[in-house]
């Protein structure tokens, strides 16, 4: 059987959490989705933070992906993922600072790789230099990737395939997963987990939103059970 990945649910619209994060996690705590998310912005941290606990407290796996490329940004936004008590700090472009606090505060860190720019964010770069870089910060103390691989502006699939084949370590395809057709690509280049957010919102995947990370959830397990990925 082929090694099924994670989906990580963003409760995120175009890089910012929606203002009813809460009410709509409410509808679907019960799907068996183990991994949930949201921005750092524009939600109030107290609100994040009573967000993150309620998901805790329903046997889930926190993220907070922060959208952020300098440092002093990355160390606000490993601040609040602290604050908050969440699980697992996604995004910012690495550094030592950033993944201190991670360390102090028991996060697994996963940092963006190759030149992110804007919000919603963009990628581009050269894949051997994003491939040497992952290893650089992998070797630093970082515990895995958030790779944007779908907002690349280049080849994303085979971007995603490389990356994913050559690092000895997690790697989240991140961003614009908004149809059956990626969704085929991820489960071939079969990362550790990714992510889906706007796509919901946009009801790419047909029905409610709890409908679609149903029927995500569903194809996963019908594609990784039969082994057939086309």
């Amino acid at each position: 059987m082929p090694l099924k990945p994670e989906l990580v649910v963003m409760l995120t619209y175009d890089d910012l959490t929606v203002t009813n994060a809460a009410e709509i996690f409410e509808s679907c705590k019960q799907i068996p989705v183990q991994y949930w998310g949201f921005k750092e912005q524009p939600l109030p941290v107290q609100e994040m933070r009573a967000l993150f606990s309620y998901m805790k407290s329903c046997g889930k796996t926190t993220c907070l992906e922060v959208v952020a490329y300098d440092e002093a940004a990355g160390i606000a936004g490993a601040e609040t993922a602290a604050a908050c008590g969440c699980d697992l700090l996604m995004g910012t472009c690495y550094f030592d600072s950033v993944r201190d606090i991670c360390k102090a505060n028991g996060l697994r860190y996963m940092p963006f790789v190759g030149d992110v720019t804007g919000r919603p964010s963009v990628l581009a770069g050269d894949p051997e230099e994003m491939l040497a870089e992952a290893k650089r910060i992998l070797a630093a103390g970082a515990d895995g990737i958030d790779l944007l691989g779908y907002r690349y502006t280049g080849d994303a699939d085979a971007l995603n395939r490389r990356l994913i084949a050559e690092l000895d370590a997690p790697v989240c395809v991140a961003g614009s997963i908004d149809s059956y057709a990626r969704l085929d690509e991820v489960l071939r280049a079969a990362p550790w987990s990714f992510t889906i957010g706007s796509a919901f919102f946009d009801g790419c995947f047909g029905g409610s939103i709890p409908e679609q990370i149903e029927k995500v959830c569903a194809y996963i397990e019908r594609k990784c059970r039969t082994g057939v990925m086309s």
